[in-house]
């Protein structure tokens, strides 16, 4: 449990280190979500706690005429960041020059942390992360940074321009969030440096923790944020609405749609013919180059292909902005190998020769929504792709596994002829997605469910019974039955569509994450038919050192529960303990001294 250092108690903290009491308008949505804390233990947070939650660190970066890109300012100041860090943040907040970023421009981008940082209230944030559907949950080994680049003419500055980015640096993939964020304070922050940014940071710091499932009230700067987390329990495709209630003090109030999700048909309308094998893809962990005009479009196109496998996690590295400064160039541009699982958003010419040997690459141009109906688009073969230059469209040779779906292009295009928003349109889209992925993904489900022992194999004196193994063949038998053909209207060749993504890295990913789920799930059963025996007749039944052993190994279950998370009911635990201290009383008093004192492992 989190308590505040230096032994003041919480009612020592003054309110700017507790932050704002909660605001109303939560109770509804969260109805249903059990709050991972205790709103006491969420009071005796220290300060810069809350800001932790949300953000690493604030940075500035300018230009130098003799450094070139450099971090002028990192807000809190005690916020760490190693010098390979620094220095990916400093490339990767500027537009590369040939993009002629001029005026305003807001872009994402994402990089491997150093190991061995530790953030403060790190059991604090994992109690939140639990609680996340599986493609929000945060990846420590990454930081997104989130850009807001300033480029205007200024006589007075020898370089005869205005240059610098305002970037957020956070663990959270909460893309809208942070970029509607950026919208309200970037272009005051350009005006009033220094000072406003510390208020800026102050005003996070009172932030509420993000608890997925509860309607948040966000304020920054004069405006209140309002939004909702989604959590796992969540059905997919569901976006519980955030009332934008009135404000007893005045204060402005915008009520945020979504925290993560990017305008999906916009960044598709470039390589809209392709969706389908842009979705096969994605899904197969097909290494993907996406090269576009500026960050701007490359980051959010980037996102968009991620996001279009929802709710299936993309568990390959992703890059929504990527420079040849990276430190992860060499590793990701070698010829020597073949060219990892990864998407990147590419800018500079120079990528069009380095990775013209990549399978699969997409070439936008500017993203605008059409006016008129999108032309066919041809999937081009790779060695047309000779500069940035080339037309957009899509490059590769890669053949789908399964047939067109005329039908959602003719809905969309429908949808272009009688101006359906931008919004309606990628709704329609991604439910198209989330069906398509819950067709593929439902018969998997079914199969690794029937891996799991059944409950009367479980028994209390003995070990949790194992899993039993994932059989490919077995696998293939039940889609004459039981395939996505129950749920798709889809033709197409779906057992090779399977058998590919048997060797990728999302099924890698899914079926750890699985495994380890039921997996927890034998455990939390086995806790259960421990509770159910009369424990303390079967000690009466046996050896001193048959019972001490049992004890130790009962103590050992409860740390288990405890450290794994086990999906155990309280009752269920106070009831194991009750049943532990019960057999130590029937015992020896020398025996009783050293069984209470010892802790186990």
């Amino acid at each position: 449990h989190l308590t505040p250092r230096g032994g003041a108690g919480v009612g020592a903290m003054s309110r700017r280190e507790r932050g704002p009491e909660p605001g109303p308008g939560g109770a509804e949505a969260a109805a249903e979500d059990a709050e991972p804390e205790s709103s006491d233990q969420c009071l005796s947070l220290l300060p810069w706690d809350r800001f932790s939650a949300w953000l690493h660190c604030v940075c500035v970066v300018g230009f130098d005429l003799e450094l070139g890109q450099a971090v002028e300012v990192i807000y809190p100041p005690h916020s760490k960041l190693t010098d390979k860090e620094k220095t990916n943040i400093c490339y990767l907040s500027f537009p590369d020059s040939n993009s002629g970023c001029l005026g305003d421009t807001q872009f994402c981008f994402r990089f491997r942390r150093s190991p061995g940082g530790k953030v403060s209230l790190c059991c604090f944030l994992d109690q939140l992360d639990r609680d996340l559907p599986v493609y929000l949950k945060k990846d420590s080994a990454y930081y997104y940074g989130y850009v807001y680049f300033r480029q205007v003419r200024d006589k007075s500055l020898k370089r005869g321009y205005f240059q610098k980015s305002l970037v957020l640096i956070s663990k959270l993939p909460y893309v809208h969030l942070f970029r509607t964020m950026l919208k309200q304070i970037a272009p005051e922050y350009f005006e009033k440096s220094e000072a406003f940014l510390e208020a800026v940071c102050s005003d996070i710091d009172c932030w509420p923790p993000p608890v997925p499932g509860k309607v948040l009230q966000l304020p920054i700067m004069g405006v209140i944020m309002k939004l909702r987390i989604p959590t796992y329990r969540d059905k997919p495709g569901t976006t519980p609405i955030v009332q934008n209630m009135h404000q007893a003090d005045a204060q402005i109030s915008m009520a945020l749609p979504t925290v993560h999700e990017v305008d999906l048909f916009r960044c598709f309308c470039p390589v809209f013919f392709h969706i389908q094998m842009l979705w096969e893809l994605v899904l197969l962990g097909e290494p993907l180059v996406v090269m576009a005009p500026s960050p701007a479009e490359s980051s959010e196109t980037v996102l968009a292909l991620v996001s279009c496998i929802s709710p299936l996690k993309y568990c390959s590295d992703f890059r929504p902005y990527f420079t040849i400064h990276d430190s992860e160039f060499k590793e990701y541009t070698t010829r020597t190998q073949a060219p990892p699982s990864v998407i990147l958003g590419v800018t500079n010419p120079f990528f069009a020769k380095t990775l013209q040997h990549w399978p699969h690459i997409i070439r936008i141009g500017d993203i605008k929504l059409p006016g008129e109906v999108p032309k066919q688009v041809k999937v081009k073969k790779l060695k047309n792709l000779k500069t940035l230059d080339s037309k957009p469209g899509v490059y590769t040779s890669y053949k789908p596994y399964l047939n067109k779906d005329e039908e959602i292009i003719k809905q969309l295009q429908k949808g272009v002829q009688q101006k359906r928003p931008t919004e309606a349109q990628s709704v329609i889209l991604r439910r198209y997605f989330l069906e398509l992925t819950e067709s593929f993904i439902i018969p998997l489900e079914r199969y690794v469910a029937s891996l799991m022992p059944l409950q009367k194999c479980i028994s209390p004196w003995k070990s949790p019974p194992q899993l039993r193994q994932f059989s490919q063949d077995d696998f293939m038998k039940t889609l004459e039955k039981a395939g996505p053909q129950l749920t798709s209207g889809l033709k197409g060749d779906w057992i090779g569509l399977y058998r590919h993504f048997l060797k990728s890295p999302n099924f890698d990913g899914w079926f750890r994450s699985r495994q380890k789920e039921m997996t927890q799930k034998l455990e939390a059963l086995h806790l259960e038919a421990l509770c159910n025996e009369n424990l303390v007749f079967w000690s009466q039944e046996h050896t001193e050192v048959e019972t001490v052993d049992l004890v130790l190994k009962l103590k050992n279950k409860l740390l288990q529960a405890d450290r794994e998370h086990l999906p155990v009911k309280t009752d269920t635990l106070k009831k194991l303990q009750t049943h532990i201290n019960d057999i130590i009383l029937a015992l020896p008093d020398d025996l009783q001294d050293i069984l209470l004192k010892t802790g186990t492992t």
